[in-house]
């Protein structure tokens, strides 16, 4: 089975390129089916574009609460039937209505709880680890509830530091881990593999 998917970015999109090329290559059995961002002029909405993906923009501050944001994202995204939610580098908390609970996952770049939560984004999370002089880091696959990276983790990929590494290098080595941790999250799912239990990921054999 295909899997269905709808991702939503903020930014330049790597990880949405990320999985039109494994599903073109036919390494990765899934169809992203609509794309939403948080401003029109962006790379994942180019990318978007450029692969022939519909794609709706949706500024948060246009929104008189998360309820009312959240609820207009998903409205967007209901019709289009899709098995999961993707946020991939998405940097707007979203409330996730009941249809969808334990449909959504996010890659965050480090192994939470280590440098999570509000505020912990993109450079900033990289920036975090080297000043703490991490000898290991990595990326957290998980799926998401209404809280900034919490909710039951699927799977955590590590790398890792070496004194030289500067922020950006730990940026790239775990960028690189995240596009391997995260098809390989989705083809768990796809599988049927996956299951939550008290609020944890347990992943059967087969």
């Amino acid at each position: 089975m295909t899997l269905r998917l709808a991702v939503l970015a903020s930014g330049g999109g790597r990880t949405l390129q990320n999985f039109i090329d494994l599903a073109n290559a036919g390494k990765l059995d899934v169809e992203v089916i609509v794309v939403g961002v948080s401003k029109s002029k962006c790379g994942a909405a180019e990318r978007a574009s450029k692969a022939g993906i519909p794609c709706f923009a949706r500024r948060k501050k246009k929104s008189e609460s998360v309820d009312d944001f959240s609820t207009a994202i998903f409205d967007q995204i209901r019709p289009q039937n899709v098995d999961l939610v993707c946020l991939a580098g998405y940097l707007s908390l979203i409330r996730i209505p009941d249809d969808f609970e334990n449909r959504v996952l996010n890659i965050h770049p480090s192994l939470i709880p280590a440098f999570c939560g509000r505020g912990f984004y993109g450079e900033k999370v990289h920036k975090a680890a080297w000043e703490a002089g991490v000898k290991v880091t990595g990326c957290t696959v998980h799926f998401c509830d209404n809280i900034y990276d919490n909710g039951p983790i699927l799977l955590q990929e590590t790398v890792s530091v070496s004194s030289e590494d500067s922020p950006e290098c730990i940026a790239k080595k775990v960028f690189e881990a995240e596009c391997l941790a995260y098809p390989k999250a989705l083809s768990l799912v796809n599988e049927g593999r996956v299951s939550i239990q008290n609020g944890r990921c347990q992943i059967s054999n087969s």
